[in-house]
């Protein structure tokens, strides 16, 4: 089951760090409150003008994913991505996404905010979604790193 989200707008003005050519980096991060610890989150601005805090540490990252498979977004020339979780992830997540509802889920590749969701029910599936952001560059970064959903394992070079 994809988890059913709203879509949010991210001004791209307020990215976590610099985008790096040769090395993916594909993190979600949970909302969090703006009393938190300054050192452990990020603000980053809505589409709407409002800053919302993130939690610096991810709770899903590149390492989480054991597949993927990209979709042609609604939005102009971009792409979406659904994502597999290994078992470890599905746990995890499964605990955070009901700790979290009614907070935002944002994702970043590359360390740049591409998407972020509403989460309005706990992830039990194990499967994550990036409506929209995701560029050709992105999704050949990703046939480097993951196999696609459905495909053999890649063999080790």
């Amino acid at each position: 089951m994809i988890l059913v989200m709203t879509a949010l707008s991210f001004s791209p003005t307020a990215s976590a760090a610099a985008k790096k050519e040769d090395k993916l980096s594909i993190t979600f991060h949970v909302e969090t409150d703006a009393t938190d610890n300054p050192k452990m989150i990020f603000p980053q601005i809505t589409s709407d003008g409002k800053t919302r805090y993130f939690r610096r540490l991810p709770e899903v990252s590149l390492k989480d994913i054991v597949t993927f498979s990209p979709f042609p977004s609604d939005v102009g020339e971009q792409y979406g991505v659904v994502f597999k979780l290994k078992d470890g992830a599905i746990n995890r997540l499964y605990g955070v996404t009901g700790a979290n509802q009614g907070r935002w889920l944002i994702a970043q590749i590359n360390g740049n905010v591409i998407d972020g969701v509403m989460i309005d029910k706990e992830i039990n599936d194990g499967v994550l979604v990036i409506w929209k952001g995701v560029t050709l560059e992105d999704i050949a970064q990703l046939d480097k790193a993951l196999k696609r959903t459905g495909e053999a394992a890649k063999k080790k070079k």
